[in-house]
């Protein structure tokens, strides 16, 4: 793996080589991912209608991205197609015989524009990041993994924030990029440059403990795992279970946040859908209390079971996909020094 390879030229594979190790990671994982959210929304939409300006979350399997609605019933989206179902699976039945195989993956091309990006910045930063704390500190202890997740998510959010909120304006806006420039500049002008980063924080105080968790335990159970099979090097088998158990535990113990992040996400798409300027939010500890007081305990638990099958498919596909990426990319390498010596 890339901690062993780092210190080992032969084996050590090129920041470029994790970028498009990752980068196949995230594509694979949306084309599996996304359909499970696509059948999620036709659902819902089908339960509760959209109305005009109605916000939604779509999750590709990297990202959540904020949908608007934009005619309300008369909306032609893929999401207010007028197929009726009984369930999930006769959702997937249907969808794929009336309305073609295609139709499950809508509304994905997208959000790759950002999704993908954003992950190859994630992962290739975690490992960089990774590497560089076991030389400095000479420490191959778990604590590593998890410094390093936590500030390689915290780059990522950072990066991508304000290109999620400027996408949000075109789509509720329906904004050419002249006018999308005009409106960029009135709102630096007014609040400041910080306003491209509204909701950063909600974002990060659920993705920057999930990454540092799921690292931590990802790295403890692969180590582990391998151990128990006698292995120096895990197999996608044990990359793939590793990255679902620590997907799972990190997605439980962040699951108020996510809550949380989701209610000012779709606060966010709503004032942008409506127009109106973004209201003070309380902090998400107010808000978490808010809840509380609202729906007691559970309220901050709510959508468990959805958010943990969602996440755990999704993080063991990543994972096992980007690690089988670099051990490919590790035997090319070390062919290639062969041939050349």
């Amino acid at each position: 793996m890339a901690e062993e390879a780092a210190p080992n030229p032969g084996g050590a594979i090129t920041p470029l080589q994790q970028m498009l190790a990752s980068g196949t990671g995230a594509l694979l994982t949306s084309l599996f991912v996304t359909p499970l959210d696509v059948v999620k929304i036709r659902l819902q939409a089908q339960r509760t209608p959209f109305s005009k300006g109605k916000c939604f979350l779509y999750c590709n399997g990297l990202m959540d991205h904020l949908y608007v609605c934009q005619n309300g019933n008369g909306c032609t989206a893929w999401y207010k197609a007028p197929t009726r179902f009984t369930g999930t699976l006769d959702a997937f039945v249907k969808i794929t015989r009336y309305e073609g195989v295609g139709s499950l993956w809508s509304g994905l091309p997208p959000t790759l524009v950002m999704a993908v990006p954003a992950t190859v910045i994630y992962f290739t930063t975690y490992d960089q990041l990774r590497d560089y704390l076991h030389a400095r500190t000479g420490s191959r202890g778990h604590h590593v993994p998890l410094v390093a997740g936590a500030l390689a998510r915290m780059g990522a959010v950072t990066v991508i924030s304000p290109l999620e909120l400027i996408r949000t304006k075109m789509q509720s806006r329906q904004l050419s990029y002249r006018e999308l420039r005009v409106c960029i500049r009135s709102a630096v002008a007014q609040d400041g440059w910080l306003s491209l980063w509204r909701g950063w924080g909600p974002t990060v105080l659920r993705d920057v403990p999930f990454s540092a968790l799921y690292w931590f335990n990802y790295e403890l159970v692969r180590e582990r795992l391998c151990r128990q099979a006698r292995l120096d090097e895990a197999t996608f088998a044990i990359s793939f279970a590793s990255g679902a158990v620590s997907g799972a535990v990190a997605a439980v113990l962040t699951l108020p946040f996510d809550v949380v992040k989701t209610r000012r996400q779709i606060e966010l798409g709503d004032s942008e859908a409506l127009r109106v300027p973004a209201s003070k939010s309380s902090s998400t500890w107010l808000l978490m209390q808010r809840i509380r007081a609202e729906s007691g305990t559970r309220g901050l638990f709510a959508g468990f079971l959805p958010r943990v099958i969602k996440v755990a498919p999704a993080c063991a596909i990543m994972i096992s996909t980007y690690e089988f990426g670099k051990t490919f990319f590790q035997k090319l390498n070390q062919e290639r020094q062969r041939s050349g010596l």
